[in-house]
């Protein structure tokens, strides 16, 4: 079956928020276990839902929790956030060739929509599933499935890109193609052993595998 409808995970696929995720993680982590949290100890936290990480680290305090690292993450978000390498010129070619374009995120709606903003890429959309829009967040299939009915496509006609396990397991579970991305800051050969149907080095890797011609 052609594809012709491709899903991305947001932060650390199509926009480089790993430095503002990091500097908020920290940030948090610091007020509630001073001098405990280095870099390097919050990369397994970029990923799952804010809800997840933080109820397993101090449960009876993930609200608070999150409620500070959204308003440091928010009020450094447009310092530090940038698209990653073709992502722009990628999707501007796989929208004018036809394909159905969506994103599938454990961001909530609205720092979702401050990244594409701020970068530009809103208008290459027509789904958007958030964690505000599903019950099983990623790795779960739904999320990739909502964004498959929004787009009214089949999951044999879908590839399902992201920098992260959740990304690659939610869209096998879905029955779609799935790629990971090289640049994912938990490394490529980490992305591997999820064994993704395609591993793209940049993004424009994708315009051969789709078939754009």
């Amino acid at each position: 079956m052609k594809v012709n409808t491709i899903l991305f995970d947001l932060d650390g696929t199509l926009i480089n928020t790993n430095e503002l995720i990091i500097a908020s993680f920290l940030h948090t982590l610091e007020h509630y276990f001073p001098g405990k949290y280095k870099r390097e100890q919050v990369l397994p936290f970029i990923g799952p839902s804010l809800h997840t990480t933080f109820t397993g680290l101090k449960p009876g305090h993930e609200e608070d929790m999150i409620k500070m690292y959204r308003e440091f993450n928010h009020k450094m978000h447009d310092e530090l956030v940038t698209e990653y390498e073709t992502v722009y010129e990628t999707l501007e070619q796989l929208k004018q060739s036809g394909f159905k374009l969506g994103i599938v995120t454990t961001k909530l709606k609205n720092t979702v929509t401050m990244g594409l903003k701020v970068t530009g890429l809103e208008r290459f959309f027509e789904a958007i599933v958030t964690l505000d829009d599903v019950e099983n967040e990623k790795p779960h299939p739904e999320p990739v499935l909502k964004a498959l009915k929004q787009l009214n496509s089949k999951p044999g006609e879908a590839i399902m890109v992201g920098d992260n396990y959740h990304d690659i397991e939610s869209g096998k579970s879905a029955g779609t193609k799935t790629a990971g991305v090289a640049w994912s800051i938990k490394g490529k050969d980490y992305l591997a052993k999820y064994k993704p149907d395609y591993m793209l080095d940049k993004m424009s890797d994708l315009i051969a595998i789709a078939g754009v011609k």
